[in-house]
């Protein structure tokens, strides 16, 4: 089977990240293809016929949108980026074929100017209104209603941001986790969903290196790659 992974973008060390998401799929019989850079949107979505699973580890949007702050704007030129028409034909093909999509973290900010890919990821972030705080000590993740993704993983710990408002679609919360600091209700961070003909999860976890040594959230995303691909 062959993964194309989507990697790369501002504030986050993709290239560490990526390869610990590529050992995991190396593990699970993976041909990984990385696509990287701002023509990497255009070229991993491209390069899905054929594929078994898209996974997108990126922070690639158009830095142009409502609410987008000064400091990304600033970028959008050499940064931006908005995938191109083929691009988004070639997704839709690939869900209907049955492929798998596994967006990791920073995918519900990615494609801003594309309501389709927050329909298919079952949410996207939205400037002004979604959130979270720094990095900072562990959270507490709760594991939430049955699903073969966290069928017997216990309650866990982590150090990761928690992504608060994403504007989400008809989801069912796998892992939940209060924002450090706030009293406000826990967050979704894990679903799993079947739209368009194919499979998909986000997984809102994985910031950085650490996230994907929980031996908990490690085995989530190893079963991620098995039920997006229908083992």
């Amino acid at each position: 089977m062959r993964a194309v992974v989507l990697s790369g973008g501002l504030t986050h060390d993709f290239p560490a990240t990526t390869a610990c998401l590529e050992a995991l799929l190396d593990e699970a019989g993976f041909d990984v293809d990385v696509h990287t850079g701002t023509a990497g949107v255009d070229s991993s979505l491209e390069a899905l016929p054929g594929a078994a699973l898209l996974v997108v580890n990126a922070l690639r949007w158009s830095m142009t949108g409502p609410g987008t702050p000064d400091r990304y704007r600033e970028r959008a030129a050499e940064e931006g980026a908005s995938p191109s028409p083929a691009a988004r034909e070639a997704l839709a093909a690939h869900l209907a074929g049955g492929g798998g999509v596994l967006g990791m973290h920073t995918a519900s900010i990615c494609f801003d100017d594309w309501p389709e890919w927050g329909d298919a990821l079952g949410g996207h972030w939205e400037w002004g209104h979604s959130h979270h705080p720094p990095l900072g000590p562990e959270v507490a993740v709760t594991v939430g209603s049955a699903h073969p993704l966290v069928d017997g993983v216990d309650d866990f710990t982590i150090v990761d941001e928690v992504y608060g408002d994403l504007r989400t679609r008809e989801v069912t919360g796998l892992l939940h986790a209060a924002t450090p600091g706030t009293d406000g209700p826990p967050r979704p961070l894990l679903w799993a969903r079947e739209h368009g003909g194919g499979r998909v999860v986000y997984d809102a976890l994985g910031h950085h290196p650490p996230s994907y040594e929980v031996p908990a959230h490690r085995e989530i995303v190893r079963r991620a790659l098995r039920w997006t691909t229908r083992g």
